[in-house]
């Protein structure tokens, strides 16, 4: 058994506030793996991500180079942390920073810190662009969509589809348009910000369902949990859910999972029509969700799982929970110490 004080792992994505990363869960989920005996350390952009002063979560929290810069001061960076603190794992929890983890991924390995991230090819996959042959691949269907790259195939587009519909990014972005006007503007903020294509799908409603799992990157699962939103907030971040067995959603997940050989975490977000029961897949998240938690809380200790299967460690990957569970988030109020707040800025850690 791995000793707690051999073994650290580098979490990114703490920042726990209105609009939450998953990272916070993600390390509450390897300190309740407690034969795992992990070591958990916070891996954050800014000095105000809230999980930096999680000292009952983080042991330290260290402050790394934005990701969207290059690799070389990235990379750099967790050598540092390694080598001053130690550091053998790492799970990235953001989408911009995957990227880097993805094509340093050997040279990081050489260097003893290890991970388990989708191939760049897999990791294309969450682009909305490619959910369509994606869906196809699953048996599941996608709302009606076009690709648009100007403002006149934006108007035949909604003339196509009709209102209501959505204004995506290829990977950010999606506001609800209820008229050609909206719809330009929505266009025109994403162009500007994210490029093209700008993506026009019609809008479905029905309930939102979604489904965390592990890939083994051989085709096997190391497990899932699907959940059906019951709360969202302003930002379309799930508040209340409730656990359910989807047997549709489970087999588009197995499929998924066998027909990319998907190598780690990933989310699919679905739209179940309430009449007929029929999927739509919305999007492909490549990472452990925001609520990811949730899983942990009834019995499928994804994270776990992960570390102990890329360790080699015994681990349980059956899917065993029960429908029905509850789940609720709830702010949380911290008072600490400025001085943590100040070594954090000055020195990028906290002591």
């Amino acid at each position: 058994m791995i000793r707690r004080s051999d073994f650290v792992v580098g979490v990114s994505g703490i920042n726990a506030a209105d609009n939450p990363g998953p990272g916070t869960g993600v390390a509450r989920s390897l300190l309740e793996d407690g034969a795992l005996g992990a070591r958990v350390v916070g891996l954050a952009y800014d000095a105000l991500e809230p999980g930096i002063y999680m000292d009952w979560l983080f042991e330290r929290s260290f402050t790394l180079p934005y990701p969207s810069g290059g690799g070389d001061d990235f990379i750099a960076r967790l050598l540092e942390i390694q080598a001053t603190h130690g550091l053998d794992f790492v799970v990235p929890n953001l989408d911009v920073e995957l990227p880097l983890y993805i094509r340093y991924a050997d040279e990081l390995a050489a260097a003893g810190i290890r991970t388990f991230l989708p191939t760049m090819k897999q990791f294309r996959l969450r682009g909305k662009d490619k959910l369509p042959e994606v869906a196809a691949a699953l048996d599941i269907d996608v709302p009606e969509t076009r690709f648009v790259a100007s403002e006149e195939a934006l108007f035949e587009a909604c003339e196509e589809i009709g209102f209501p519909l959505v204004v995506k990014g290829a990977y950010y972005l999606a506001h609800t348009a209820y008229t050609y006007l909206e719809a330009a503007g929505h266009f025109r903020a994403i162009a500007a910000e994210w490029g093209y294509p700008v993506i026009v799908q019609k809008l479905v409603k029905g309930d939102e369902l979604n489904l965390v799992g592990v890939g083994d990157g051989a085709g096997g699962s190391l497990g899932s949990v699907a959940m059906k939103k019951v709360s969202i907030t302003s930002l379309g971040k799930v508040w209340a859910a409730v656990t359910l067995k989807n047997p549709a959603l489970t087999a588009a997940a197995e499929r998924f999972v066998a027909g990319t050989q998907w190598r780690g975490p990933y989310e699919l977000e679905c739209i179940a029509d309430p009449e007929t029961g029929k999927l739509y897949l919305i999007e492909i998240n490549p990472r452990f969700p925001a609520w990811s938690y949730f899983a942990t809380g009834v019995g499928v200790n994804l994270p776990g799982r992960m570390l102990r299967h890329t360790l080699g460690l015994p681990l349980d990957s059956t899917d065993t929970y029960d429908a029905g569970r509850f789940f609720m988030r709830y702010t949380y109020e911290m008072v600490t110490d400025m001085n943590c707040f100040q070594n954090v800025v000055m020195r990028g850690e906290t002591q």
